[in-house]
């Protein structure tokens, strides 16, 4: 059967860096005699000096932020402990030794790419026909420290995409001091861990099914306080359970904000060089609730880590570690609704194939199952997903990536069967979209990409970055989409053709 050339209509849309979105992280040494130093010439100023440089600051820097008065004094109270006075300091005296610890990051200065796409929680005052669309970016800036962006904009009902108009400022959210955690899945992945001493059970026994970390820093306490001296064990095993801690929080961004305003920038060490590739999907609970779950790669500079992200309303989220023999590598990607009774992934599991995971918890998969390997010369050297599948009438709809001969990324799709997805119902032998042109250039040359696409009014809507630098947005007819996935019948993966070609030539 032959395919027929698909029709992709290319929105007007180029979402390119720009360097003037900031935010301002602290700027602490890691020497204390700097610090103190440091504060020490703050505290040599007059009161009229104090007032009249932190005017100066305020001047160049305030049309620039939210409030820099509070960044500014927060990152004052990351250093009082180092001040070595015993008089009490002015407020604005707090103000200025805060704004000679902070410094501004441009957030994107580097690229702003690999896009997702979801439905927006709030479709009220939306034109009839036409869809508000939440999308997520990565942003990355100074040191290749990946962060999420967010933009929001509609698709009217001729499936013309707008993206609205950005702020020009950014603001972190509120990391919430005191976290809730699940017992249950806290003690699962100490273990994958391997943190399987007595020290560990001593801390986590006397704790409910959920607790906080109010609960967990007291309970430590107690172990410490029982025991007549802290053994080297003991402080390992505390520093295990404190790093999981840390990588389990919760963001909280003003109900006042713009889409365009958030920024989920590090906050956990696993993640200190990057929050990289979140893939939103709109998942929607057998009861009819909705949740929106992101995968995303946490990345600290020598190894990375599956995490997830869960939102009601892309104001509060929660960040959480996965566990599993199924969480290694990159790319997990969420069906949007259970199959079977069971949550579903995908993932590229071996960093070369596309695997299937199922679990009844959303935070635990293990055992993966392959489902496709590299068939055609474009995607001969792995493949992976562009996001969560779409439900079609004809099947589950999947966006793949593949990597061909110098390392050029191509994206593709296939069709899953909708009751059992590990059937592959067809494949396209070629891809949909190519780096060509100008698209081949940028921070990483030869490259097209995405994390998430959407399907409305009969149309895949499909952003895509290119080649990590900026980003783009298609829309593809679906039926031709369909009609060319089912036309392409699943090609045998490169690595079994050549073997079967070389066992016919040796008989």
């Amino acid at each position: 059967i032959l395919m027929k050339p698909l029709i992709l209509c290319r929105h007007d849309i180029i979402l390119q860096p720009e360097s003037s979105r900031v935010i301002i992280r602290p700027f602490i040494p890691l020497e204390k005699t700097r610090i103190t130093t440091i504060i020490g010439r703050a505290l040599l100023l007059s009161e009229k000096e104090v007032e009249a440089t932190l005017s100066m600051i305020r001047e160049e820097f305030h049309a620039r932020h939210f409030d820099i008065d509070e960044v500014m004094l927060y990152h004052f109270l990351m250093v009082e402990r180092h001040v070595f006075t015993q008089r009490g300091l002015s407020r604005d005296r707090k103000l200025l030794i805060g704004a000679m610890f902070s410094g501004e990051y441009a957030l994107e200065s580097a690229a702003l790419f690999n896009p997702s796409i979801v439905p927006h929680p709030d479709q009220s005052d939306v034109p009839p026909g036409a869809l508000r669309f939440v999308m997520s970016l990565r942003a990355t800036g100074e040191g290749h420290i990946s962060s999420i962006e967010f933009r929001s904009g509609i698709i009217d009902a001729d499936g013309m995409v707008r993206v609205d108009e950005i702020s020009k400022c950014l603001t972190v959210p509120h990391v919430l001091r005191d976290p809730s955690y699940n017992k249950r899945r806290f003690i699962n992945k100490l273990h994958e861990m391997g943190a399987e001493s007595e020290n560990i059970s001593s801390v986590m026994n006397p704790l409910p099914d959920l607790f906080t970390l109010t609960d967990l820093k007291l309970s430590i306490e107690s172990v410490k306080k029982e025991v007549k001296y802290v053994s080297l064990d003991l402080l390992r095993a505390i520093e295990r359970i404190k790093w999981l801690a840390d990588s389990n929080y919760e963001l909280q961004f003003p109900l006042s904000l713009q889409m365009s305003e958030r920024i989920i920038f590090p906050v956990s060490a696993n993640e200190s060089n990057g929050i990289e590739d979140a893939r939103f999907v709109r998942f929607i609970e057998e009861n009819g609730s909705v949740m929106y779950y992101a995968t995303y790669t946490a990345y600290n500079g020598r190894s990375t880590l599956p995490q997830l992200i869960e939102t009601h309303d892309f104001h509060h989220f929660r960040i959480l570690t996965l566990s599993g023999n199924g969480v290694q590598n990159k790319g997990m990607a969420f069906f949007p609704r259970k199959i079977g009774g069971q949550y579903v992934t995908l993932s590229r599991h071996d960093d070369e194939n596309l695997f299937l995971i199922r679990s009844y918890d959303p935070h635990h998969w293990d055992n993966p199952e392959l489902l496709m390997r590299p068939s055609e010369m474009w995607e001969s050297v792995k493949i992976g997903n562009c996001g969560s599948p779409i439900e079609t009438e004809l099947g589950w709809l999947v966006i793949t990536h593949g990597v061909g001969p110098m390392r050029k990324y191509c994206i593709g799709a296939a069709l899953l069967d909708l009751n059992d997805p590990s059937k592959i119902l067809g494949r396209l032998k070629e891809p949909l979209i190519m780096p060509d042109g100008n698209e081949r250039e940028g921070y990483v040359p030869n490259v097209v990409y995405s994390c998430g696409s959407l399907v409305h009014n009969g149309m895949l809507v499909l952003p895509y970055a290119m080649s990590d630098m900026a980003t783009a947005v298609v829309s593809i007819p679906l039926d031709q989409l369909l009609e060319n996935l089912l036309a392409g019948a699943p090609t045998a993966p490169l690595a079994l053709a050549a073997a079967a070609s070389a066992a016919a030539a040796t008989a």
